[in-house]
């Protein structure tokens, strides 16, 4: 992998799922504790600074009353807006102080339901910065992490999933994600696997 063609692929690193008090933490906070996700993905985001790779930030967000999704909500959406989940402007729609963005960074808008690439511009994004490689990390492991790995891997980018640095609402599905599902359109490693590719 080239830096310059390289790219990190930040989901959902918000409070409501990173920080006590969030609306979805307690739902991730095991796996979280069990695979170290947190501390992973700041060592994940400080190395991919270092190596001067490309690095999108990519949160949810609603409006008050979440008037961009269903009148009749199912599945996952329907539980983000039982628990008032990424509400714009609220804290804990934010992203979480330590993987917060710094300047250069790029923070994709418009990311309203799993897959990354269904409702926003990353895909132009990535393209005009040249990338061709995209590692994935975040929330959730079976959710949004494998929707964007999947989509990702159809558009022809070369994919690698971070397994210690996604988290979801439990250990089997933890597992079954990661060594069911991700061999299947990526390269599944470690945060600290892929960086050493970069020296």
């Amino acid at each position: 992998m080239k830096p310059d063609k390289t790219a990190i692929v930040l989901i959902e690193y918000q409070n409501d799922f990173v920080s006590e008090g969030g609306a979805q933490h307690e739902a991730v906070r095991d796996v979280m504790r069990a695979t170290n996700m947190l501390a992973n993905s700041v060592a994940l985001l400080d190395g991919a600074r270092q190596a001067g790779l490309t690095i999108l930030h990519v949160p949810i967000s609603f409006a008050e009353g979440y008037p961009e999704l269903s009148t009749r909500p199912y599945g996952i959406l329907a539980g983000v807006i039982a628990a008032r989940a990424f509400r714009r402007g609220s804290w804990g729609a934010q992203i979480a102080d330590a993987m917060a963005p710094i300047d250069g960074e790029i923070v994709v808008e418009g990311k309203r339901g799993l897959d990354c690439f269904a409702s926003t511009n990353i895909d132009f994004i990535l393209r005009q910065h040249g990338i061709t490689h995209l590692a994935i990390a975040g929330f959730l492991t079976n959710c949004c992490v494998e929707s964007t790995m999947r989509s990702a891997y159809e558009r022809g980018y070369h994919v690698a999933t971070l397994i210690d640095c996604c988290a979801t609402i439990g250990e089997e599905e933890q597992r079954v994600a990661i060594t069911k599902d991700f061999p299947m359109f990526s390269l599944p490693m470690t945060g600290r696997e892929f960086l050493a590719q970069f020296g």
